[in-house]
């Protein structure tokens, strides 16, 4: 990744909440480590244990209230705040008798295509694995960035390299780019077609880049609620958003932000920070309930292999399919956890 990170393995939390009806709700976070954003994997149990006594006894449905309750209870980690909502939005589901996408707006389709993260390599291995995935029906490609400039333009321009048309080509800089080094990359991009993510921490800093290209940019990680969309939005700092589901608190924002999106005309990336089957299922949901004209992008999670849910779905042909069951669609095999890790009566 940028900066000289790597990761070689994560860990993700599942929440399962219980009804006195018999149903249950799963939800699930998975931090991209902890020098990426505001996130410490480690630290959700603890979040969790300090939320727990706040939401027994209340009706998981009433998902604004439970999301009150938190803020109330917790100011900010609201990353720890995601698996909670996420699991009452599937509860929900359950007890209305509708899958999740409905809840959210309605299901404007059934599959949508998803794009495959090509890690910071070679130039030339970064292009073979472009190659390699486009064979297996992939069309969309993140290519991870975020180094020393004059290596990433190479890695950029290797990829430009084999890319057909069609495909979409998205250079992340993770904010790993200080303003000089991204103002190098876009600078030796001009006439290119693809899209800049993130090239720098700030909003401010993005802004500087933004004033010496004309490429599209989309921003990241600076989107952690409606009013950092509604900032960068006035001044201007992109045409498109990423949102992360743990990253802006749970379904219940990401849709706040996703609704707002919409209203404003701004094309967006659904998705979440990392996850397995759960995370998946969340975000194919968010994908399904929104307007087509304002998807532009999700990723593939088919890097996180260990599988929770048999009926889960996995991408094919660079496609991957809605779950059309109750809540999140998707049925979580209890064995495959284990004891819990914490239990909150």
């Amino acid at each position: 990744m940028s900066r000289g990170q790597a990761i070689s393995s994560l860990i993700s939390t599942i929440v399962r909440i219980s009804t006195d009806e018999g149903l249950q709700g799963f939800g699930e976070v998975c931090p991209l480590g902890s020098a990426y954003m505001d996130a410490f994997a480690r630290g959700v149990p603890s979040g969790i244990q300090e939320l727990g006594p706040y939401l027994i006894g209340r009706d998981p449905r009433q998902i604004r209230v439970i999301n009150n309750l938190m803020d109330g209870a917790m100011r900010g980690h609201i990353y720890v705040k995601s698996p909670l909502d996420i699991a009452c939005w599937d509860i929900t589901g359950q007890a209305t008798g509708l899958p999740l996408c409905t809840l959210l707006g309605g299901r404007y389709v059934d599959s949508y295509p998803v794009y495959r993260s090509i890690s910071r390599q070679s130039p030339e291995k970064m292009a073979k694995d472009v190659d390699y995935f486009r064979s297996e029906g992939y069309q969309r490609f993140q290519l991870k960035l975020g180094g020393e400039a004059d290596e990433d333009i190479r890695c950029i321009k290797a990829v430009l390299g084999v890319v057909r048309p069609g495909n979409v080509i998205v250079a992340d800089g993770n904010t790993g780019w200080s303003t000089h080094q991204a103002i190098r990359v876009v600078n030796a991009l001009v006439g290119e077609d693809l899209y800049i993510e993130q090239p720098c921490r700030s909003l401010e800093e993005c802004l500087v880049v933004r004033e010496h290209t004309r490429l599209p940019m989309i921003m990241c990680e600076i989107i952690t609620g409606v009013d950092s969309v509604l900032k960068a939005y006035q001044k201007r700092a992109m045409e498109a958003v990423n949102i992360k589901i743990s990253r802006v608190g749970g379904l219940t924002k990401a849709k706040q932000i996703r609704d707002l999106c919409e209203a404003l005309g701004i094309v967006m990336t659904l998705e979440d920070s990392a996850g397995g089957d759960i995370v998946r299922a969340a975000v194919s949901h968010l994908v399904a309930s929104t307007q087509p004209e304002f998807f532009f992008n999700s990723p593939d999670y088919r890097r996180f292999h260990i599988r929770i849910a048999e009926d889960a779905l996995t991408a094919k042909e660079g496609r991957l399919s809605v779950p059309t069951g109750l809540g999140l669609g998707i049925h979580v095999d209890e064995e495959k956890l284990g004891k819990p890790l914490l239990t909150i009566k």
